[in-house]
């Protein structure tokens, strides 16, 4: 009996042995052809998504050209204005005498003055606008300001936005090499019809949902497109009023007349302001 008992579990631990190692040559086997399966599934997954992406990027950048391509008669004499504004500035060394701050170059209000009388100068009909919008549950309350132009049409009047810092509206630390190369297409100073302005918002809040989907970065409400639309598009905006004298259009450095014309021939002596 003893010996009966000793030979059953012999062959029912050899019986176990053989199961282990024929789990071991075959189920290994078939779950490493699973997970082989599931690497060779997500390598797919993983270019088709890249592919889609490259696609994506690529399609935005031509349709975003193709915006800003677009243009009339009334844009392009007004860009020429502007660009030969900005063009002065960079070469004069012009003062910011508002009352607010006095630095070398001017501040964005003294710009904005600046360009609304030479723009009014050149026959053009520019007001300085600024948009207002209220605190809500999607974002926060803000404003903002900026030019138009307006001019009257046999379709209706015709709004033209000037931005003077357009492509930094759209900057996002930590970017990927797609949306940057995106944003460098985009002008720093936008001149362009309000509907123009409408389609590249709705481009551009496109591809920073994107960037932020693909980085798993939290999209801030200031990022969203109504936000956005918000600051050229509002219905809630007033024209600024400006005072009626000229004074503070441009400002040049002074020199007393006793030392006029000894500075004149020694322009190296004088030095900018130091701000504490």
């Amino acid at each position: 009996m003893d010996e009966l008992i000793f030979k059953f579990l012999e062959e029912e631990e050899s019986l176990n042995l053989s199961c282990t190692k024929n789990d071991s040559l075959f189920g290994c086997s078939e779950i490493e052809t699973e997970e082989e399966n599931e690497n060779e599934n997500e390598n797919e997954n993983t270019q088709i998504i890249s592919q889609e992406s490259k696609a994506f990027w690529q399609s935005q950048q031509q349709i975003l050209k193709a915006i800003l391509y677009r243009t009339t008669s009334l844009e392009s004499r007004i860009r020429k204005v502007t660009k030969d504004v900005i063009k002065e500035l960079m070469i004069a060394n012009e003062f910011c005498v508002c009352n607010k701050i006095k630095q070398l170059h001017l501040c964005k209000t003294c710009l904005h003055q600046l360009m609304y009388h030479r723009l009014r100068d050149a026959g053009f009909n520019c007001i300085i606008c600024k948009s207002k919008w209220r605190d809500s549950p999607e974002f926060p309350a803000g404003e903002h300001t900026y030019l138009q132009v307006l001019q009257l049409s046999n379709e209706g009047e015709i709004k033209v936005i000037i931005e003077l810092s357009f492509r930094s509206e759209f900057e996002i630390a930590r970017a990927s090499e797609e949306y940057n190369n995106l944003i460098k297409c985009l002008p720093e100073v936008y001149v362009g019809k309000i509907e123009r302005v409408g389609a590249l918002l709705r481009l551009l809040c496109a591809a920073s949902k994107k960037l932020l989907k693909e980085r798993k970065m939290h999209m801030a409400p200031w990022r969203k497109h109504k936000y956005m639309e918000a600051k050229w598009q509002s219905a809630s905006h007033h024209h600024v009023k400006l005072p009626q004298t000229r004074e503070m259009e441009i400002a040049r450095p002074r020199a007393s007349m006793l030392t006029f014309d000894f500075i004149d021939g020694f322009p190296g002596l004088l030095s900018e302001g130091i701000r504490i």
